[in-house]
């Protein structure tokens, strides 16, 4: 049996490795990931230098090793030039990157999760306007964590099983939202248990949602983000959807970080672009 095998990746995470190498995790569609050496890639005249680079995609020659593959040939396919312009997207990126770290397994294809990655990545370099970046981010944490099989549940409550109505005729309404249940709770009308007789437990409530958060993140789902003045009041001002957005976001990954059970690196730069405290 050959020890030599051929797979299309991306470059998600790098390393200085002795004193030209650099050592790789790519994210491989036929193989899940895959810890590879590129021979030389440090070297300033090497072909595999900039095909070694965060968020290349290559088509690869890979040759098994004992306790390291190496790679020994990169055509590259698709690369994003534009991410490591702006330190907005580049932030996101990497924090997509380090998430994704996390969820896909190793030795086993990962096609889904390869795809949906490429195609947030391309989202996010081509956006034109900064502000959407942070919707962007939110909803590819959204799908990757879904297409991972431990994405939130939104629609429904985790307690009682029914739908959850965002309730935008009152102003102190609010839904819970559990890590440790899986997604989101109604904070009113729960029913008895018909036979214990008793109240259903709530679990540790984490975080409140009012209408328009629990809206956003009830359409996070969605292949594209809607057009939010046909499901937002009219009225909603800019500064606070900016602010249901940023508490999101964070609400998304406390929840990735509560279920993978590390925190994002990235993040906190995040953190920084948007300087609010919650």
């Amino acid at each position: 049996m050959s020890n030599t095998y051929q797979a299309t990746g991306i470059i998600l995470k790098g390393m200085p490795l002795g004193e030209a190498d650099r050592l790789v995790t790519i994210l491989t569609s036929e193989y899940g990931l895959v810890r590879a050496v590129v021979p030389g890639a440090r070297k300033h005249k090497s072909s595999l230098r900039g095909r070694s680079e965060l968020f290349v995609v290559n088509n690869l020659l890979i040759v098994k090793g004992r306790s390291l593959d190496k790679v020994t040939q990169a055509d590259t396919v698709e690369s994003y030039p534009k991410l490591s312009q702006n330190l907005g997207k580049l932030t996101a990126s990497q924090y997509l990157a380090e998430l994704v770290l996390g969820l896909a397994l190793s030795e086993q294809p990962q096609t889904e999760l390869y795809q949906l990655l490429r195609e947030h990545l391309r989202r996010i370099e081509t956006l034109l306007d900064e502000s959407e970046l942070l919707p962007h981010l939110t909803q590819a944490i959204f799908h990757l964590l879904v297409v991972a099989g431990i994405g939130p549940q939104v629609q429904l409550c985790c307690v009682t099983r029914q739908e959850i109505y965002p309730n935008f005729t009152d102003l102190r309404w609010r839904s819970g939202f559990s890590l440790e249940a899986g997604g989101s709770i109604q904070l009113t009308e729960i029913p008895k248990d018909s036979e214990k007789n008793e109240n259903l437990a709530i679990p540790k409530i984490h975080a409140r949602l009012g209408a328009v958060e629990l809206t956003i993140l009830q359409h996070l789902g969605k292949k594209f983000l809607p057009e939010w003045t046909q499901l937002l009041p009219e009225n909603l001002s800019k500064n606070f959807l900016d602010l249901a957005w940023i508490k999101i976001e964070r609400l998304l990954r406390d929840y990735a970080e509560y279920h993978l059970g590390y925190s994002f690196r990235s993040a906190s730069m995040i953190d920084n672009l948007y300087a609010l405290d919650f």
